[in-house]
């Protein structure tokens, strides 16, 4: 049984699959504007993306060594 390669793999589909979800809430936000967009709301995904990205951009050096780490994990998993 190889428990760490079903786990891995079922994180993955999950990453996949979220980070698919997102792009469509940002389509869909850029699409309807300021309207509600349904299954979200009112949530703010285009601000909350923009939040987190001047988050890790205020925090110079130390936040593009994080961008830069979470794209190697994001790559190496193909």
């Amino acid at each position: 049984m190889d428990i760490l390669g079903t786990i891995r793999k079922w994180s993955a589909g999950l990453a996949e699959t979220a980070i698919s979800l997102a792009a469509l809430a940002i389509a869909l936000q850029i699409l309807m504007g300021s309207a509600n967009v349904p299954f979200l709301g009112s949530t703010d995904v285009i601000g909350n993306v923009s939040s987190i990205l001047d988050t890790l951009g205020s925090q110079g050096l130390i936040g593009l060594v994080a961008l830069w780490v979470l794209y190697s994990i994001w790559k190496s998993r193909k």
